[in-house]
Order: structure tokens, then C-alpha cells, then sequence
């Protein structure tokens, strides 16, 4: 992949936020869950070989140290490498606790710093997922993170945090076209948030049969998988897809070289069901799930 350049090089975002300062992102990663041992080594090592800088990892995916061996043992330098990690409720809290979360992965990792660190799940049962956004804020200027963000936020979780005068870069949520979450889009679009997408073709689901998605990649000459993610893409989010095939994990990078319609944006829009209150079985409430 070409080095990024501001402005001209759409297979890259910005990320801004508190103590955020214009670190570029690749638009699409390779999602790890729910790999682990060698089956994680070997697809990370196979997708850095077709051309992935962008591996999500988490603590609660027991993988870390699987994609560390991995971005370790590629040959590419760290610095082109981007590496999201996120922690799990009991490191919720001051700056001490986060970084004693940090420090852990890291370790477990055998990295130096984490690109991207997210406060997996809000668990707002403890209450104290603002605080461990100022911790994260905070930590940026130690180095052992560029950027910091959350994940599984809702609207209201996200306000909250921006009323204690933070903007975190990033909130990766589970979005697909049958459930694309408008209400958090909205909201991170408001504020200044880039959304990542998780489950970005969905999950058994058979969304990839749908006769919409289905006819758009006969007529373009894809196959279903890339024009979701192109859909994604061509929305400015951040697409995160899965997969341990390297045929696949190619066919999911290769979304650049095409462009959807706006009829074939409006009709992949068009299914979802989300906007009128609805939700995949495979979505969990943030409200009452959580680790």
C-alpha cells in the first residue's frame, strides 16, 4: 500500500479527536475475533502479505499476542502498520487503571504502542466509561498510544462523553447494511467521529444473498462481499471484515478500483432497520451487555 497522502488517497481516513492529532487510518482492517493461537498468526501474516496495514484486536479476543508474532515477524516496518486494541471493564477508570490495561496488551503483543486503544464496551453499569475516556486522552501524550476511542457507544454514551469536553477519534459499533445503526452514525457524524464498522457483511445473517446485494455485484462484477464493503467505504466508515481465506481477505481489500451509483447506495441503504427502531439478533444492547 502507497504512502498515505492527506486528501488524494481514499483507502485512508483521518482520525482527530482530544490529544488526537491527524493520524491516518486504513479504511479497511483485517478483523481477528474470534482467532486465536496459530489460525490468528497465520491470517494476519497472510493478510499483511495481500496488502493489510490495519489489524483490530482485543483483550477480551485472547489474540494479542497472536497479531503481535504476526506484524513482528512480517518484515514491515512497525510504523506502516496499524494496530487497534481495546480493554475490558475492570480496567474502567483513572489513568493508572487504563494504563495498567495498556501496559498489559502491549506486553502481550510484544509491541511498543498500539495505534488506535478503545474502550471496548461502555458497561454502564459502573459508570465510569468517561472517565476512562479522559485516562485514554491523557495517555496519547505517554506514546504508548497515537489515538484513543471507544466502541458499542450510543448515542447517549457518546454525549455523555462529550459533555466532559472530550471527542474521542473513533467508535467502532456493529453495522451492516440490514442494520446499519443510523442513529450512532448520526451522532459520531455530528460530533466529529468516525465510525468503524464491525460485522461489516454481516454474520450468518444472509445478507450476502440478498437479491439487492446480489444483483449490484452481477452488474459490476463483484461479488457481494465487495460491494458491501465498497458501500461501506464510499460512506466514509471504516470497514472491518473478518476472514482467515487469503483469497477472501484479498477480494475485501480490493474495493478501490469501483464506485457504487447512488441508485445502488440508495437501494443497499434501503435495507436497513435500524432507522425505524429495529436490530440484528446479533447486535447487543450496550446498555446491558458488556466486558
Amino acid at each position: 500500500m502507497s504512502t498515505f497522502q492527506p486528501g488524494t488517497d481514499q483507502r485512508y481516513a483521518l482520525l482527530e479527536g482530544t490529544n488526537v492529532h491527524d493520524v491516518p487510518i486504513p479504511m479497511i482492517g483485517l478483523g481477528t475475533w474470534p482467532m486465536t493461537g496459530a489460525q490468528c498468526h497465520d491470517a494476519v501474516a497472510s493478510a499483511l502479505a495481500a496488502g493489510y496495514r490495519h489489524l483490530d484486536t482485543a483483550e477480551n479476543y485472547a489474540n494479542e499476542d497472536a497479531v503481535g508474532r504476526a506484524v513482528l515477524g512480517s518484515g514491515i516496518p512497525r510504523e506502516e502498520v496499524f494496530v487497534t486494541s481495546k480493554f475490558n471493564r475492570q480496567w474502567h477508570g483513572g489513568t493508572e487503571s487504563v494504563r495498567t490495561a495498556l501496559e498489559a496488551g502491549l506486553e502481550r503483543a510484544g509491541l511498543e504502542y498500539f495505534d488506535l486503544f478503545l474502550v471496548h464496551w461502555p458497561n454502564p453499569d459502573q459508570n465510569r466509561y468517561v472517565q476512562s475516556c479522559e485516562s485514554l486522552a491523557a495517555l496519547v501524550e505517554t506514546g504508548l498510544i497515537r489515538s484513543w476511542g471507544v466502541s458499542n457507544f450510543s448515542p447517549a454514551h457518546l454525549q455523555a462523553v462529550l459533555d466532559a469536553g472530550l471527542v474521542p477519534a473513533v467508535n467502532q459499533v456493529y453495522c451492516e447494511p440490514e442494520d446499519a445503526q443510523r442513529p450512532a452514525q448520526e451522532a459520531n457524524t455530528a460530533a466529529g467521529v468516525l465510525t468503524a464498522a464491525y460485522t461489516p457483511i454481516g454474520r450468518g445473517s444472509g445478507l450476502l444473498q440478498n437479491p439487492v446485494i446480489t444483483g449490484v455485484a452481477s452488474r459490476l462484477g463483484r461479488t457481494p462481499a465487495q460491494v458491501v464493503l465498497r458501500w461501506h467505504v464510499q460512506q466514509g466508515r471504516i470497514a472491518i471484515p473478518k476472514s482467515a481465506d487469503p483469497r477472501r481477505q484479498r477480494e475485501n481489500l480490493d474495493v478501490f478500483s469501483f464506485e457504487l451509483s447512488a441508485e445502488d447506495t440508495a437501494a443497499i441503504d434501503a435495507l436497513d432497520v435500524s432507522a425505524s427502531g429495529g436490530k440484528s439478533p446479533g447486535r447487543a444492547d450496550p446498555e446491558v451487555f458488556g466486558h
